[in-house]
C-alpha cells in the first residue's frame, strides 16, 4: 500500500498546485479538501497519512522530514531515490526513509536549492549551498552521478559543544583541556588538523570559548558553521558564483579584507586554497592567537599541506620562503581522528619548531591505545610565549 499511497500523494500534490488560486484558504485546509474529495474511498487513517505525505511533498522535504526531525542525526546521505543513509553518534546506518522515484527526489532538491538562488542541471550538475538553519548541502546529479541524484546534508548544531562537553565526550581529557586553554589565552597560533568527519570544526569552536570576551574576533568560513559566544564577533562567509558565473567572493578575499577590520583574532573555519598564504602572513604579522583547521592525516602532513596551499597563491614565492613562513607563523598543531567506534578524539598535539630548511613538528601529547602520554616538555620559545600571555 505504501507505493500506491506514494503515487496517489504525488497525484494529489499536482491537483493541489492546480488550486493555487485559493490563496485565502489555509494550506492545511486546502490539502485536506483535496484528499477528502479525491480519496474518499480510503479509510480515515489512510487519508490522514495522505494529508501528511502531500504536505511533505508540497511544502517540505518529503521522506527526509522524519529523518531531519531527529536531533541526533548529524548527516543525511541520499544515494539515489531508493537509498538514504544517516550518521548518528559517529556511526553510519541505513534509514527507513526513501524516495519513490527520481522525479520525487529531484523535486525535493529543487525545493532546497531554489530559495538559495542555486540550481543543478546538465550544464551545472554540482551545487553547494547552506540552508537557512546553517546546515550544509551538496548535490550532484547525472551524468556525473551514475545512480541518480545524490544529496548530502550536514546538519548544523545551533549551539556548539563547549570544551567541558568535549571532555565529557572523551574528545579531550582534563589535563589537555587545561593546556589548550592556556595556549589559546596565551595567543598561540593554533591549527586543528584531521580527516573528513573527524570533528575539526567542533573542536575549533570549542577552543574559541577560551578567547577573552573583550577581544574583537573575525570569523571567515566557506559555509558558516562556527557559533562563537563572545559579544564582539564579526562573521564573514564566502559567496559562490551566481547562475551567470559572476559575483564570487573567495575565502582569500575575505581574509585580506579581515586584516583591515582591526581584528584581535582571525578564525578561518578551514584553509583549503590560496588563502593559506594570507592567513600565514596575518599570523606572522601581529595577529597572534589565530585559529584554523586543515584536512590532513597527521600534524606533519598538515604543515606540508599548508605549504602546498600557500604555493597556489598568485605570488612568485620560492618554496623555501613559504616553508620559512609556515615555521614562523604557526605555534601548535592539534590533530584529531575518528575511531572505528565513531568516537572523535584529539590524538596528538605538536609544537611547530624550526629546523634546517623549514618547519617540523615536535609531539607534546599523544593518545595511543586508550591512554594519554605527555611525550615532551615545551620548548623555551613556546614556554616564554605562554608566560607572556599568562
Amino acid at each position: 500500500m505504501k507505493d500506491s499511497l506514494d503515487e496517489l500523494a504525488e497525484a494529489l500534490r499536482t491537483r493541489l498546485l492546480e488550486r493555487a488560486s485559493d490563496g485565502d484558504v489555509p494550506l492545511d485546509a486546502r490539502i485536506r479538501a483535496v484528499v477528502d474529495a479525491d480519496a474518499a474511498v480510503l479509510s480515515a487513517g489512510q487519508r490522514e497519512e495522505l494529508v501528511r505525505r502531500v504536505a511533505e511533498r508540497s511544502f517540505g522535504l518529503g521522506p527526509l522530514e522524519a529523518v531531519l526531525a531527529d536531533p541526533a542525526v548529524d548527516e543525511v546521505m541520499v544515494n539515489g531515490p531508493g537509498t538514504v543513509w544517516i550518521e548518528r553518534a559517529g556511526r553510519i546506518e541505513r534509514a527507513g526513509a526513501g524516495f519513490g522515484s527520481e522525479a520525487e527526489l529531484r523535486h525535493v532538491i529543487e525545493r532546497i536549492l531554489a530559495p538559495l538562488g542555486r540550481r543543478v542541471d546538465e550544464a551545472e550538475p554540482l551545487a553547494d549551498a547552506r540552508l537557512p538553519d546553517g546546515s550544509r548541502v551538496n548535490v550532484i546529479i547525472p551524468p556525473l552521478s551514475l545512480q541518480g541524484p545524490v544529496l548530502t546534508i550536514r546538519r548544523f548544531r545551533r549551539r556548539g559543544l563547549g570544551p567541558g562537553e568535549l571532555v565529557e565526550l572523551g574528545t579531550l581529557d582534563a589535563p589537555l583541556h587545561g593546556f589548550l586553554e592556556q595556549c589559546v589565552r596565551g595567543r598561540l597560533n593554533v591549527l586543528v588538523s584531521g580527516g573528513t568527519g573527524s570533528g575539526k570544526t567542533t573542536t575549533l569552536n570549542a577552543l574559541s570559548a577560551f578567547i577573552p570576551a573583550g577581544e574583537r574576533i573575525v570569523t571567515i568560513e566557506d559555509a558558516a558553521e562556527l557559533r562563537l559566544q563572545q559579544p564582539h564577533v564579526v562573521r564573514l562567509e564566502a559567496r559562490p558564483a551566481n547562475l551567470e558565473g559572476g559575483g564570487e567572493v573567495t575565502i582569500r578575499r575575505l581574509v585580506r579584507n579581515a586584516l583591515r577590520m582591526r581584528p584581535d583574532r582571525i578564525v578561518v573555519g578551514e584553509v583549503r586554497g590560496a588563502e593559506a598564504l594570507d592567513m600565514l602572513s596575518a599570523m606572522s604579522s601581529g595577529h597572534d592567537g589565530s585559529l584554523s583547521t586543515v584536512h590532513a592525516g597527521s600534524a606533519e602532513e598538515a604543515l606540508r599541506r599548508l605549504e602546498t596551499l600557500a604555493l597556489m597563491a598568485d605570488v612568485a614565492l620560492p618554496h623555501a620562503a613559504v616553508r620559512e613562513q609556515v615555521a614562523g607563523a604557526l605555534d601548535l598543531v592539534i590533530h584529531q581522528a575518528r575511531g572505528r567506534d565513531g568516537a572523535r578524539r584529539v590524538v596528538g598535539v605538536s609544537e611547530v619548531v624550526r629546523v634546517a630548511g623549514g618547519p617540523a613538528t615536535r609531539e607534546l601529547y599523544a593518545w595511543r591505545e586508550g591512554r594519554a602520554t605527555w611525550r615532551a616538555a615545551l620548548s623555551d620559545r613556546l614556554a616564554a610565549r605562554l608566560a607572556e600571555g599568562a
